[in-house]
């Protein structure tokens, strides 16, 4: 009598041999190791810390509306931002195209630049049905927000485009084993951008940790407009002297990390 196993023609040793694959694989890469502790130890900071926060506001839930969805706005136009960059270019990655656009008379710079308007574009598409929705059903105008929303998004789309050449770049000279970091690098900015609660609910040293991300002051700003109607112009400034800093500094890792990517033969490895 056949078992199910043979009836389905189900290979044990087949699935072992895939079981031990994953694990060889993951014992290999440490990107992949380390999001295996990210997503548990990441919810715990950002949401321990949002509930402090309510804990010591009683009068919260009284302009939760506003500051809430519009943190929840903003925070998809940083995330949106750097993974529409991130996404195009892992296009070529798993096409294995890679190769060719370096080998082509095609500069670093086009290329980026290339990625940025995909990620306008990107985001244009998932933004606006957002901000639509906020006014229908919450009747929140994010739009009300006035001249300040242009400061609020250069700085944020600054930001998105800096961490994403530099993702981009680790996984160019990595491979696609670090395609996680893709993924998870911007979510790991949320507990110190204090997306939904004020940088006085952190600890006094995590403070200045946290004074040192543009986007920190992207929402305090953003507190500051909806809760008490003044906008804070010295916080924009600050936030886009760091952001060109921050540009900057990731374009010339992104350019060294393409640099040792040829050395080493990752361009030709089809990010392997």
């Amino acid at each position: 009598m056949r078992t199910l196993a043979q009836h389905f023609d189900i290979a044990p040793h087949r699935i072992g041999a895939v079981i031990l694959r994953y694990w060889y694989l993951l014992l290999s890469s440490w990107p992949r190791l380390l999001e295996l502790l990210y997503w548990p130890a990441l919810q715990i900071i950002t949401w321990g810390f949002l509930q402090t926060y309510i804990a010591q506001n009683a009068g919260f839930f009284a302009r939760a509306g506003g500051t809430l969805i519009g943190a929840v706005i903003l925070w998809d136009i940083l995330f949106r931002g750097q993974l529409g960059f991130s996404i195009s270019f892992l296009e070529e990655m798993w096409a294995r195209n890679l190769g060719n656009l370096m080998m082509s008379p095609l500069k670093p710079i086009e290329f980026l630049i290339s990625l940025m308007i995909m990620s306008l574009v990107r985001l244009t598409i998932g933004v606006i049905p957002m901000t639509l929705l906020a006014i229908f059903l919450f009747g929140f105008n994010f739009y009300s927000i006035g001249l300040p929303l242009i400061a609020f998004f250069c700085n944020l789309i600054f930001t998105s485009w800096s961490v994403g050449i530099f993702v981009s770049g680790l996984v160019l000279r990595n491979g696609l084993g670090a395609e996680s970091i893709v993924w998870t690098l911007m979510f790991g900015l949320m507990p110190l951008a204090c997306i939904y609660y004020p940088v006085s609910v952190l600890p006094q040293w995590l403070q200045y940790v946290a004074w040192t991300l543009p986007p920190t002051y992207v929402f305090e700003g953003m507190r500051a407009l909806l809760s008490d109607h003044v906008f804070r112009a010295d916080l924009m400034i600050s936030a886009l002297a760091m952001n060109a800093v921050l540009f900057m500094a990731s374009f010339a890792g992104f350019l060294a990390l393409l640099r040792s990517a040829r050395v080493h033969g990752a361009l030709l490895q089809g990010g392997e």
